[in-house]
Parts: C-alpha cells; sequence; structure tokens
C-alpha cells in the first residue's frame, strides 16, 4: 500500500510517499481501508519537531514513528479477535495513527459508526476539530445557557465547530476572524462577528468564556475581556507562549484560566456523530488534496490561512498488497 512517511525532522520536503506493507489488526483493532483524512497543526508540528519539546513525545534526534495523519474516515476491512462492534464494510470515522495511507489500523474504541448522510470527507473533518471544540466549550468552559462566549479564530478547523457547537450549549455567540471569513461565520450562527481589522474584540466584552485558538494576545488582555469569574481556555495556535503562564496564574485570580489538550473518547465521538447526522453541526471544508499532495496540504495548512478543514483524499480504491 502506498502512505506518507518521514524520517527526519523538517518542511512538508520531508515527507515522502512510499510503498509499505498493509497494516494487521491487533486483537482490539479493526483495519481500515482510508477513504479520506484530515490535517491538523499537530500533523506540522510532528513533522517539524516544534515546539522541541514535542520531540519527548515524538523522538528527540529524528522521528520514532515515521506515520502521520490522525484524523480518519473510511470502511472496516477487518478486525481482531476481541472485536464485536464492528465487521468489515461498516463506514466509520475516528481516530488513528498514520491516516495519510491507503489502509490503517486503529483501536476499535476510537472510532465510531459514520452516518449514512454525511461524507467520507466531513466525517474526516470532524475528529479531532470536533471533539477539541466540544470539550473546550463544554468540559473545560463549562459553557452554559444563555452565556456569552468568544471564539477567536472562529474561521479555522477548531473555530467553525466552536461557532456551531457553542449556539448547540445555547450560548451567545461573538466570533473573531478576518474580513473575508466575516460571513462564513455568520451563516454557521454566530449571533456577532468582529473583523479583528477593523475592530478590537478586547474591548468587545465581557465575555463568560473566551475559547482562543489563535494566542495572539497577553494573557492581561484575555483577562480584561471576561467577565470577573470568567474563563479563559487557549487551544494553541502558533504562539504557545502563554500555555505555561496560565497554569501558574490560574490559581491566584478569580478568573479560570485553562489549557486544553482533546483527548478522543468514543462517548464524544458519538456525541459528535449526532450533531453530524442531524445537521446541527456541519464540517467546512477549505481544500482537498491527493495522498501524494499531503505535502502541500500541511504546508497550506501551516501557512495559517484555511477555512476551516484541509482534507486529504484517496486517489482511488487501493487494492491490500
Amino acid at each position: 500500500m502506498k502512505a506518507i512517511h518521514y524520517t527526519e525532522y523538517g518542511s512538508p520536503d520531508v515527507l515522502r510517499l512510499v510503498d509499505v506493507p498493509t497494516p494487521s489488526p491487533k486483537d482490539d483493532e479493526i483495519l481500515i481501508r482510508v477513504r479520506a483524512a484530515a490535517a491538523n497543526p499537530l500533523d506540522w508540528r510532528l513533522m517539524r519537531g516544534s515546539p522541541y519539546g514535542i520531540r519527548i513525545m515524538s523522538g528527540l534526534r529524528k522521528p520514532r514513528d515515521a506515520r502521520l495523519g490522525v484524523d480518519v474516515a473510511g470502511r472496516v476491512e477487518a478486525v481482531g479477535a476481541n472485536v464485536t462492534e464492528f465487521r468489515p464494510s461498516d463506514e466509520i470515522f475516528g481516530s488513528c495513527n498514520g491516516a495519510f495511507a491507503e489502509y490503517a489500523c486503529a483501536s476499535h474504541g476510537t472510532v465510531v459508526r459514520k452516518p449514512a448522510s454525511v461524507s467520507f470527507e466531513q466525517a474526516a473533518a470532524s475528529v479531532v476539530a470536533g471533539v477539541t471544540a466540544l470539550q473546550g466549550l463544554r468540559d473545560r468552559g463549562r459553557l452554559q445557557q444563555g452565556q456569552k462566549v468568544l471564539i477567536n479564530g472562529a474561521a479555522g478547523g477548531v473555530g467553525t465547530f466552536a461557532v456551531q457547537i457553542g449556539k448547540w450549549l445555547g450560548a451567545e455567540v461573538t466570533g473573531v476572524c478576518s474580513t473575508r471569513n466575516v460571513e462564513m461565520v455568520r451563516g454557521l450562527g454566530a449571533d456577532r462577528v468582529v473583523d479583528y481589522t477593523r475592530e478590537d474584540f478586547v474591548r468587545s466584552g465581557p465575555y463568560d468564556l473566551i475559547l482562543d485558538m489563535v494566542g495572539n494576545r497577553s494573557l492581561s488582555e484575555f483577562r480584561r475581556a471576561l467577565t470577573r469569574k470568567g474563563t479563559l481556555v487557549l487551544v494553541g495556535g502558533k504562539k504557545l507562549r502563554w500555555m505555561p503562564a496560565s497554569v501558574v496564574v490560574s490559581p491566584f485570580v478569580s478568573q479560570r484560566l485553562l489549557p486544553v489538550l482533546a483527548k478522543i473518547k468514543n462517548e464524544d465521538l458519538t456525541t459528535l456523530r449526532e450533531l453530524l447526522e442531524s445537521k446541527t453541526v456541519t464540517s467546512v471544508i477549505d481544500r482537498t488534496y491527493s495522498l501524494s499532495g499531503v505535502p502541500e496540504a500541511i504546508r497550506y495548512l501551516e501557512a495559517g490561512h484555511a477555512r476551516g478543514k484541509v482534507v486529504i483524499v484517496m486517489d482511488g480504491p487501493a487494492e491490500r498488497e
């Protein structure tokens, strides 16, 4: 089978389309014929080995795992001995290691059945971004009906899901984006859209919750935009400098300052499936690329201008090798 591998850290030029054996599922795994995968910031961070601390997990001098890609959608090809809830030909989506390939194995607990009304591309696009938005707003942010939430980076992968999930949770949603994305964010259901090229969102509050994907303001500025007991949830973005500071400062102020790193859980994927099936939430897809186009897809995503998600679509039906 064909897959994207990398054996050294660096730019998208280190990514190679290679021929490798098709994996076999372990007892608690399923083998997926991949139909679509989605790119995430984690992919280019792993590719570059940056920030340097990420190498503690991925390998100090070179990557321990040559594979990339975690968001996956496809059909079950085979199941492990302990898997009873799936069978070959089931259409699923969820998380795995090595989604940028024609076949990939996943734990049966990190995938759920795909709704028939949702395309493979839409399903793959929803996994990390949708779960991050759900956990950031509902779990870390404890967003309640009637509260005011600001989504900073509302046109990005997590942001487009956060606007919709915020509305589903009953909040008054304000999205921050550039001029070209104002109508798109409004169309997702935002009650108000702040064009950051014309207005400073810090002066538009106060908000009960800020979900930030950009990291472009200081902690003091974020705090000024919050209510006295408001919450700032930091998803990340290119500038991660406030993550450690938020953990140190949070115990000493009335506001809650919290980082979030999504953990893929079966129950959250099930919630996401229900939201997609009911059309309460929809995936916004900016561009699609073939498997051989993964380097360009990562390059585009890394530039930081994607509207919604960047999706990898398999070139055609794969034959097991």
